[in-house]
């Protein structure tokens, strides 16, 4: 999931070098997206693993 997020920053960051603004907005908008959920994936899964002792 992280991995996606990085890729679209680098389209996005590609992008506005070259004055695609629109494509830019939208791959940063993907880009926050997916770094969101990863975030909320990796948080649930570290509390998850905190509970059950391991």
């Amino acid at each position: 999931m992280l991995h996606y997020a990085v890729v679209f920053f680098i389209i996005a960051i590609i992008a506005g070098v070259f004055g695609f603004g629109g494509i830019a907005a939208s791959a940063a908008g993907i880009a926050k997206v997916l770094f969101v959920i990863f975030l909320v994936l990796a948080v649930a899964s570290f509390l998850f693993n905190m509970t059950r002792g391991r």
